[in-house]
């Protein structure tokens, strides 16, 4: 029995199927696609790098520098793109910061290799070269370290460490910000049962922002507890002294019958003591509460008007807190356990608070729950502060929130490994310099992609020069030469040209980076930029869904 041959022409996938492949439609389509998207973040990176204004599907308007932003607000659409996004949504969730060094360097990599390519260079020898290069590089970033974070850190070496990554997003406003994160962070810190701050338990769940509209940047505070933007629904606004706190789930008032009734009065007095039985049952659970000691409830549902008359009657504050992610946090700021029913609490199932209080902050009236030290209950509670801030556009305080963010991430970094290395593309130069002698010692044809990986390192010092208006071909020059001395492994790129060649000494001027955060963004880099030059061909399916019918060019025609 002989096999059936198919019939010449006959398609391999259904119809709307398309295949690219090759070197010219394929692997050098891919590097144009990711050059695109890597030349539109590079001018958003350094201090000096520009906002992008996105309006994304929903008209929701964005300001900022932040890449992280920049990409989840936009629809990136080509595959190979995509693997870039995906790496520096991985590098924003692993460290919270360098998300756009991941864009860039991956981008150069491919940049780099596209002369390698047409040079009649496969692209697996390209491959293998990158790995050789990125594996030498992560070698070689340990031994750059020239700082520590101590331990317990002060408040001094917190804003250190903080400042260059508040500065890539907030140039200027640095010194502000920079003190505040550095305070919330050892208001934040669990003490050990010495007595001293142990960096290692940090957790970033613990520092709130809140944003409120008016005055100036500098006007900006921190709170030690947890702050809402709503007055107590009752009359009691303040409780000094502090007091037992009840957190519930569900909502303070009569509970509803679920089917409708009809009711027969026949006289007044029917009508008098109609609802009396329920009174008198919401009196007595209020009553419960109050003797249990609890001074303050907290609610995430409705606080019915009787229910909220006995509260006032027995000095009990009533909050309601409507997200259940606050209400949670508050949990863990009070102690308390949120209870789906409504009676009193047992001991176990209370919180405590020091202070409750409501003020005033730029014509906002907002309630504070505030932890001190010293009181009863106070170490036995996870620590909290929130950091207010303020400004004059809601645009502004968003991005301001954004750079807070990343410095918060930059410490929760730190936690894993507290080793700092040279900033200002300091890094980046020496880096280029030993994997570019590596490249001259290696044999064979992975020698060109190891030099070609040293020259996309260094993108970090150029983009700084290109940024801050500087000749970036002069800069990347002076620094090279410096570099090549052999002693002088800090020299950065210095965008204030305080000196006469653009350079600094980054260990005098302290700028450091963060290390655990370069090794990775280097590893995430290297991985994506190898990942599209491993891919030949491109199979892309008709996208799903029913075509939205088009407009007729011809509607006005008789």
């Amino acid at each position: 029995m002989s096999l059936r041959v198919p019939k010449a022409g006959m398609p391999l996938f259904k119809d709307g199927y398309k295949t690219m492949s090759g070197i010219e439609d394929a692997v050098l389509r891919n590097i144009q696609a990711v050059n695109e998207l890597s030349d539109m973040v590079r001018t958003s990176f350094g201090p000096n790098g520009r906002n992008k204004m996105i309006v994304n599907h929903l008209e929701r308007l964005f300001i900022t520098s932040d890449a992280a932003t920049i990409i989840r607000e936009t629809e990136i659409v080509h595959p190979a793109a995509k693997l870039l996004v995906m790496a520096s949504q991985q590098q924003e969730a692993e460290m919270g910061d360098a998300t756009n060094l991941v864009l860039i360097l991956a981008g150069e990599l491919l940049k780099q290799a596209e002369p390698l390519i047409n040079m009649g260079l496969h692209p697996s020898e390209i491959i293998q070269g990158y790995e050789l290069a990125r594996d030498r590089a992560l070698k070689e970033i340990e031994t750059l370290s020239v700082a520590t974070l101590s331990n317990p850190p002060a408040t001094d070496s917190l804003a250190l460490a903080l400042r260059p990554s508040i500065a890539s997003k907030q140039y200027g406003q640095d010194e502000i910000l920079a003190p505040l994160v550095a305070q919330a962070v050892n208001l934040v810190l669990p003490t050990s049962s010495s007595g001293s701050s142990n960096l290692k338990e940090f957790n970033v769940d613990n520092i709130r922002i809140v944003k409120i509209m008016g005055g100036s940047l500098s006007a900006s505070r921190v709170v030690r507890g947890m702050i809402f933007a709503r007055e107590p629904e009752g009359i009691i606004k303040r409780l000094p002294e502090g007091g037992k706190v009840a957190v519930f789930t569900c909502g303070l008032d009569i509970s509803q019958t679920e089917t409708k009734g009809t009711v027969l009065l026949h006289n007044a007095k029917e009508l008098s003591t109609f609802s009396g039985g329920e009174e008198a049952q919401l009196s007595a659970i209020i009553k419960e509460i109050a003797d249990s000691g609890v001074k303050v409830i907290v609610t995430q549902s409705s606080v019915g008007e009787l229910a909220l008359h006995y509260c006032n009657r027995y000095n009990i504050a009533v909050m309601k807190i409507l997200s259940k992610f606050e209400i949670r946090r508050l949990c863990r700021l009070l102690g308390a356990t949120p209870l789906a029913r409504v009676g009193a609490p047992t001991p176990e199932e209370a919180g405590w608070i020091d202070v409750v209080e409501t003020t005033e902050v730029g014509g906002d009236r907002v309630t504070v729950f505030r932890q001190e030290d010293g009181k009863p209950g106070g170490q036995a509670r996870p620590k909290m502060a929130t950091i207010v801030l303020r400004g004059a556009t809601s645009n502004h305080l968003d991005d301001v929130e954004r750079a807070i963010d990343d410095g918060v991430n930059v410490i929760k970094s730190l936690t894993k490994d507290d080793r700092l290395i040279p900033g200002a593309g300091a890094s980046e130069v020496e880096l280029a310099r030993r994997i570019f002698d590596y490249g001259e010692k290696t044999s064979g044809l992975n020698q060109h992609a190891i030099k070609k990986f040293a020259e996309a390192l260094e993108v970090v010092p150029r983009t700084l020069a290109e940024n801050a208006g500087l000749d970036p071909t002069e800069v990347v020059g002076t620094l090279v030469a410096r570099h090549a001395s052999g002693q002088c492994a800090d020299i950065g790129v210095d965008i204030e040209q305080k000196t006469s060649d653009s350079t600094i000494s980054t260990t005098s001027e302290q700028v450091f980076d963060v290390l655990a955060a370069k090794l990775w963004a280097i590893r995430y880099a290297a991985g994506a930029a190898i990942s599209v030059l491993n891919i030949d061909s491109i199979i892309m399916s008709k996208p799903a869904g029913i075509k939205a019918p088009q407009a007729n060019p011809n509607w006005d025609d008789d």
